[in-house]
């Protein structure tokens, strides 16, 4: 299963060196983003890059626990469109934007990079606050922000499996 250590060396970073995020690197992590499964393929996802440090600062703001993201190289705004998801539902818009934040925090392990995904939605004020200031559109909804740059340490691989939470058939 050696394959499978791949995922756990994807863990949170929220402590960055002062070193730039290439555009391909970027356009690597939105690839893998944008290959996640979607319901009917609808992919309703749709991304914001913020590079410049006072952009960073001003969303770090609106993230009672995002205030690393200010050091950050990138911060990559996942935001999904209601009108594009299937059945304009909410649901399936979470939840093809969370598959694709997921291949994304797994590129950004995989090219060495590091990242912390921040929550946004639920959050009325977080996503009042984004949306304001990235001049969103009614039917697109900020989902998530993902801090990423190059790693200052990288954490020991690990997992959280825990066979208590695994029942087999039935309840």
């Amino acid at each position: 299963m050696d394959k499978l250590d791949f995922f756990k060396q994807r863990r949170s970073v929220r402590k960055f060196r002062k070193i730039p995020v290439t555009d391909e690197q970027i356009n690597c992590l939105l690839e893998a983003a944008m290959s996640a499964p979607s319901a009917v393929a609808k992919d309703p996802w749709r991304f914001i890059i913020v590079k410049k440090t006072e952009n960073l600062s001003k969303i770090a703001s609106f993230l009672p626990n995002g205030s690393f993201l200010a050091d950050a190289a990138v911060g990559i705004i996942v935001c999904g469109d209601i009108n594009a998801a299937h059945d304009n539902s909410i649901s399936y818009m979470l939840q093809d934007c969370s598959a694709a934040i997921e291949n994304l925090l797994l590129a950004v392990s995989a090219i060495g990079l590091g990242a912390c995904w921040l929550g946004v939605h639920p959050r009325k004020d977080r996503i009042e606050n984004i949306s304001k200031f990235c001049n969103l559109p009614e039917n697109i909804i900020p989902v998530s922000v993902i801090a990423a740059g190059v790693p200052e340490a990288s954490p020991a691989p690990r997992t959280r499996y825990n066979r208590d939470y695994v029942k087999q058939e039935k309840w």
